[in-house]
């Protein structure tokens, strides 16, 4: 089953989706400047064979639902969210709010 539903945070819209998959959930949370998801984003992938596509986005472990991913220090970042001051250990609605 996939579930999308605007959320907002701090009066700023984002979309949330979830994907139940087997054994798993893919949760990413996105708006039109870049997305925080769960363990199954690749941030090594994205900072470098797709560094020239210069995604902002964070990884959060061990989350199983959107709020949690929300509220989760974020594990790893891309190069391109780091200039923006999201750094590893920033808490996943934080890290959203930067991508204002």
């Amino acid at each position: 089953m996939i579930d999308l539903k605007p959320i907002d945070i701090d009066g700023h819209t984002f979309l949330s989706v979830s994907v139940q998959l087997p054994k798993t959930n893919l949760l990413v949370v996105t708006n039109d400047r870049g997305y925080i998801m769960c363990g199954a984003l690749d941030v090594a992938l994205l900072n470098e064979k797709l560094k020239d596509r210069k995604v902002i986005a964070g990884r959060a472990v061990g989350v199983k639902t959107i709020d949690q991913l929300l509220n989760a220090p974020l594990e790893s970042v891309t190069y391109e969210a780091e200039e923006l001051g999201i750094v590893k250990g920033t808490i996943g609605k934080e890290a959203l709010l930067k991508m204002i």
